[in-house]
């Protein structure tokens, strides 16, 4: 039996119980503001994420399109931020 850092044993452990995109969908709400910005993050109703795809909810129009035209940008910027590839998708609502 190999040995495991506590943070690779941590990671395995979410992996396995199928935890992970939930944590992740919490830290993406919890850490908005550093991933979008202020001004996206003050504007933004809600998120929600299911199957790598993260729904942002706004009711401000010129937010939803500037979103539209952004939503390849904002997906590399949040794969960046996480280090790895947690959303393939954004739909704008």
């Amino acid at each position: 039996m190999g040995s495991y850092s506590i943070g690779e044993a941590l990671n395995l452990l979410m992996e396995r119980s199928h935890w992970k995109p939930k944590v992740t969908e919490l830290r993406i709400k919890n850490e908005w503001e550093s991933i979008a910005g202020k001004t996206i993050a003050k504007y933004t109703r809600s998120l929600s994420m299911f199957n790598k795809t993260l729904t942002i909810y706004t009711d401000v129009a010129p937010l939803k399109q500037e979103l539209l035209l952004g939503k390849e940008q904002m997906v590399v910027r949040i794969n960046e931020y996480f280090k790895e590839r947690v959303v393939e998708e954004i739909v704008i609502k």
